[in-house]
């Protein structure tokens, strides 16, 4: 797995020109981002960790994740992504962080469709939340390497954003 050398220098510089750090809660990218982070120079400065949790129980107990809408959703949604994101950046103490939840392969319960729901948050609040949808004849792997590529990119957009404002 390669990813953008120069997206990954950005974000690292980025983070370590303001001092900030960041987090990540994965499932449908399976740990696909906390790779990217740590192929980042400098990463143990401002990447302080992750977590995947594919199945329903540990993002209930990990991350705090109705269960009743968990359930009801395949822990599939906009609001899942956004608990998660919130809540792995206080485990975490992260000032960002970023949660992935979705498919990578059409099944039943996705209506055979490949997609995927992210959020950013960042000092407590959730600044962007996304759906990401993908041919269904995408193979898995590759459907994880788009989705962590796309990520990336739309956080260094955040990050650009935010730098701008300061």
């Amino acid at each position: 797995m390669e990813f953008q050398k120069n997206l990954l220098d950005y974000i690292s510089q980025s983070l370590m020109t303001s001092g900030e750090t960041i987090s990540v809660a994965e499932s449908v990218t399976s740990g696909c981002l906390q790779l990217a982070f740590s192929q980042m120079p400098n990463a143990s400065l401002f990447f302080k960790g992750g977590m995947t949790t594919y199945a329903l129980p540990q993002k209930v107990d990990l991350l705090q994740v109705n269960r009743a809408e968990a359930e009801e959703s395949d822990c599939v949604s906009d609001s899942i992504a956004q608990t998660m994101a919130l809540n792995v950046a206080k485990l975490f103490d992260t000032d960002w962080s970023i949660a992935t939840t979705g498919y990578c392969k059409p099944i039943r319960k996705s209506l055979y469709k490949i997609f995927a729901y992210f959020s950013f948050s960042y000092k407590g609040e959730i600044i962007l939340n996304k759906k990401l949808e993908l041919h269904p004849k995408t193979q898995a792997l590759n459907a994880q390497m788009y989705y962590t590529e796309f990520i990336l990119g739309c956080f260094k957009s955040e990050i650009n954003q935010l730098l701008i404002l300061k």
